[in-house]
């Protein structure tokens, strides 16, 4: 079913777990979410968002992620990633979306505000629930590696942009960053104040790579929703690359779909389990 209200990110806060988001380019990638969330029935978002539909075209990929949620047999948001365009924003609440983010945090704090509050008030009106983002979460979402943590996000600031915005959540800069980075270590004590400052759930980026019990600690601190995406190009990338050899002769392009879209399906299952619990 698709989703619908804050329920599936509040109820997580309130339980000391988080939902996994997962980022979705294209037919194999969204099956394999919905099929994992089945699987270990948990709640799953699928983030098919704006750098996504600079390879899919947005009301391809928009409709093949609300098909799937609102036929998946178990709870399936669709939420719009990393949003800088209210009209893009305002086409996907219309459409269907579950939720929205909109991205203002490489942007001046008023400036972040206005834009963030703008998207609310789209939102809001259509029952989308929306998450802003304050502090700067470093790299690009698609493709990056070894990048270097950006600006933190500071707790009473964060105050601040919850009270005059209205977010439903907020995604926190505290060391994470997109895409794999070795040294990248969260700040635990920064992310304990912001909890005590905000009442919103919590949203992490750029867990890639950070040791399980780093990410197991953050969620008791409050993040109730973490995105992936590193992993699962690896996994996909991975997979298709191991199969290709025997496939080529044949021409089984469907065999290297469908082993991309397994081990899609696995990570994001192990995913679930070791957050969503």
């Amino acid at each position: 079913m698709l989703s619908q209200g804050t329920a599936v990110i509040s109820n997580a806060s309130v339980d000391g777990r988080a939902v996994g988001a997962f980022a979705t380019y294209n037919l194999e990638q969204v099956e394999a979410v919905v099929a994992a969330g089945e699987q270990t029935e948990l709640p799953v978002l699928l983030l098919a968002g704006s750098s996504h539909f600079r390879h899919a075209n947005r009301r391809l990929l928009a409709v093949l992620a609300l098909t799937a949620a609102e036929h998946a047999r178990t709870e399936v948001g669709v939420h719009l990633d990393h949003c800088r365009d209210l009209d893009e924003l305002r086409w996907c609440v219309e459409a269907g979306y579950s939720s929205v983010m909109y991205d203002g945090s490489h942007d001046p704090f008023e400036q972040n505000v206005a834009g963030t509050a703008d998207a609310v008030r789209i939102a809001h009106d259509r029952g989308v629930w929306v998450e802003g983002e304050l502090g700067a979460v470093g790299g690009d979402e698609d493709v990056s590696t070894g990048v270097r943590t950006g600006a933190m996000t500071d707790p009473q600031q964060a105050a601040e942009f919850v009270d005059r915005t209205g977010v439903d959540a907020l995604a926190v800069a505290v060391g994470n960053v997109h895409g794999f980075s070795p040294d990248a270590r969260l700040d635990l004590e920064r992310l304990a104040e912001i909890r005590q400052a905000v009442s919103v759930p919590l949203v992490l980026h750029g867990a890639s790579g950070l040791p399980a019990e780093e990410v197991r600690k953050a969620i008791k601190l409050g993040v109730a929703k973490i995105n992936v995406n590193a992993e699962l190009r690896r996994a996909y990338l991975d997979a298709a690359a191991a199969a290709l050899p025997d496939l080529v002769e044949g021409a089984d392009a469907v065999g290297m779909w469908r082993a991309g879209r397994q081990a899609v399906q696995q990570q994001v299952v192990e995913t679930l389990l070791a957050y969503g619990t």
